[in-house]
């Protein structure tokens, strides 16, 4: 058998911690908790988990700035970050994807469904590991290094977030084929991820914001595709 995964739990009932650490723990899973957000910080840096399961509720800081911060961790950027909340509203979950969440888990979840995700992201995460894009692009003034989850617009560096980064890497992955939507969902979000149909055409206007308006095309009715 493998190396146990490690499993980082973030939330500030104490209950709910409990209940994930018992039915993880009796699945293998290496845990450890942290009931607010600058204590995970703290914990993550030194246990380097392969999985952070984290609430959006939190006071001082919440789940979405937390999980900004461990995206800057250089440490931690393979890391799978998984939200777990209440709140269920389309732009709640649009901004914890957006902040570099992975996917999103609504409460109350039961423990066999608990474990199910928790598995299929693991696994997703090992298959992302294989698949992923790994040589330098260039198309027209674009260059993407997926080495560094940079691009570069006539030489000027430009921030994206995870999503948005690997959004771009698969449409310049073959210029001029359309990606459909239901394949870049897959792709990206995985077949376990359950979001708002929103969520592809935020993530497209947000690269368009910061690459301009002509490098991806849309096709109507069908999906994307990046053509110069």
């Amino acid at each position: 058998m493998g190396k146990k995964k490690k499993i980082l739990l973030v939330d500030d009932e104490d209950d709910i911690l409990e209940f994930l650490s018992y039915n993880l723990l009796k699945e293998g899973y290496k845990v450890r908790t942290a009931s607010s957000g600058m204590a995970a910080l703290e914990v993550a840096s030194g246990f380097k988990p392969d999985l952070v399961i984290l609430d959006i509720m939190m006071p001082e800081m919440d789940g979405i700035e937390v999980c900004k911060h461990l995206r800057d961790m250089e440490a931690l950027e393979d890391c799978i970050i998984a939200f777990l909340s209440a709140r269920g509203e389309d732009y709640t979950q649009i901004a914890a994807l957006d902040s570099g969440g992975d996917d999103f888990i609504q409460k109350p979840i039961r423990p066999n469904l608990l474990i199910s995700r928790v598995k299929a992201l693991l696994r997703r995460k090992k298959e992302m590991d294989k698949t992923i894009l790994n040589k330098t692009i260039k198309i027209g003034d674009l260059v993407i290094d997926p080495d560094q989850f940079l691009a570069y617009k006539n030489g000027d560096k430009i921030e994206l977030a995870r999503k948005e980064f690997q959004l771009l890497n698969l449409l310049a992955s073959k210029p001029g084929r359309v990606f459909r939507r239901f394949e870049i969902m897959h792709k990206i979000w995985g077949d376990d991820v359950i979001v708002g149909d929103r969520t592809i055409d935020v993530h497209i206007r947000k690269l368009r914001e910061k690459l301009g308006n002509k490098i991806i095309k849309t096709v109507k009715g069908v999906g994307y595709k990046i053509d110069f």
